[in-house]
């Protein structure tokens, strides 16, 4: 039930994001004086629509998006007779670059605010306690900085594990999710990170751990065994050490002041840059195994597979504040992504029509430098049209490719 509706928050969320996308585009060009005849959400047949002033507003019957048409958005459109004026394509370049990035910085605005009101509100994971999540039945023998996705972690029907696993002795020993770490070996345990070093340093050597699970103490005992790992020192390293097959619980939410949330913001909005350009750089190779048994769960997913992971978030055995904070970010994330993606200088993108009106213009102060004194040339739009439907047909493939990949090979939390 959980996760149907956070499927739901996660459409309505979107919905949501993409009108404010397209009330960008609307609101500075009324500012400017010019004239938007539609300001619809969604495509295809009509559901309602009203007409206010010169605009018509109203609602499509299919949520994948929206639109507002500003009259003589290119040079290729017809302009009634009196409009002209207000035509998109005769406003400075100023204007018309206001315009078009509007609906980017509409997605920035919202991450941002997201990302804030979530800190401020709900508070930030607390990244250094020692508390462990999973175990599983199986655990990779082999983890290096060049790992993209890790193996199944669930035995075959005889019992045994996958190929490149090996059993988890956390597992074995009764560990559970959530579990804090208070003592290992003897050691008083603060962090997670010194959680990490006893365990490493125990290979093939009993180990005591003290924990704490639903209040009360309980004393394990279980043998790291011999696995490669990245070094902690020098991540470029893989080193042999000892290993259990757990990692780290971060559901539990640290509250702090309003200018501590005002720094968090910003680190967090850092780390969802660094990963959108991870993903789009480092993460290509992984397209071709969307459908493999091995699915990087770091690695590209569709609309499907991110609105199933807000679902699932919904449904996380956690506390809701920590499942309200993880599907705010996961909407802040695909915000933030899709302002960046639109600013790609690629037709019919806001950032290619912003990439042809720069080089319009710097291809006119050129010419003038050398004397030219005539009217500003514009960049010829049909000589385009290929490309733009390329590009257009190659999206549309992709999307449908990693859609497919959702619905059949889903991505879950966990991996």
């Amino acid at each position: 039930m959980l996760t149907a509706v956070g499927v739901v928050a996660f459409v309505v969320a979107l919905l949501v994001s993409v009108t404010l996308h397209e009330a960008g585009h609307f609101v500075t060009a009324r500012h400017y004086g010019m004239k938007a005849t539609q300001f619809f959400v969604g495509f295809g047949p009509t559901l309602w629509s009203r007409q206010k002033g010169e605009t018509e507003y109203g609602i499509k019957a299919i949520p994948a998006g929206g639109f507002v048409k500003i009259v003589g958005m290119t040079t290729l459109e017809e302009v009634d007779p009196g409009d002209e004026d207000r035509a998109f394509w005769r406003q400075p370049a100023g204007r018309r670059t206001v315009v078009l990035s509007a609906g980017s910085f509409m997605h920035f605005v919202i991450a941002a605010l997201l990302v804030f009101g979530t800190t401020a509100l709900l508070g930030v994971q607390d990244r250094d306690q020692p508390v462990i999540s999973g175990p599983k039945p199986c655990m990779a023998q082999v983890v290096t900085i060049a790992t993209t996705a890790l193996p199944s972690s669930t035995p075959d029907a005889s019992g045994a594990c996958p190929a490149g696993t090996i059993p988890s002795p956390a597992f074995a020993a009764g560990l559970r999710n959530g579990d804090r770490v208070l003592f290992a070996g003897g050691q008083k345990v603060t962090d997670y990170t010194a959680f990490t070093k006893v365990v490493r340093a125990s290979a093939a050597q009993p180990l005591v751990l003290v924990v704490e699970r639903d209040g009360r103490r309980q004393s394990v005992t279980l043998t790291p065994v011999k696995a490669t790992r990245v070094d902690l020192a020098d991540p470029r390293n893989s080193v042999e050490v000892g290993a259990v097959g757990v990692g780290q619980n971060i559901t539990t939410l640290r509250h702090v002041g309003p200018l501590a949330a005002v720094g968090e913001t910003g680190t967090q909005l850092k780390a969802i840059v660094v990963g959108t350009y991870e993903t789009l750089t480092k993460k290509l190779g992984t397209v071709a195994g969307v459908y493999g048994d091995h699915r990087d769960p770091a690695g590209f997913v569709g609309i499907v597979g991110v609105s199933r992971v807000s679902g699932e978030v919904f449904d996380a055995p956690v506390p809701f504040a920590s499942r309200l904070a993880g599907f705010l970010l996961i909407v802040a994330g695909l915000n933030l992504f899709v302002g960046i993606f639109n600013l790609l200088p690629l037709l019919p993108l806001d950032g290619g029509h912003i990439a042809v009106l720069l080089y319009e213009q710097a291809r006119d102060k050129v010419r003038r430098l050398f004397g030219y004194a005539g009217e500003l040339q514009r960049v010829d739009l049909n000589k385009l049209l290929p490309l733009t439907y390329a590009v257009v047909i190659f999206f549309a493939v992709f999307t449908v490719f990693l859609m497919g990949a959702d619905i059949v090979n889903p991505v879950k939390l966990g991996g």
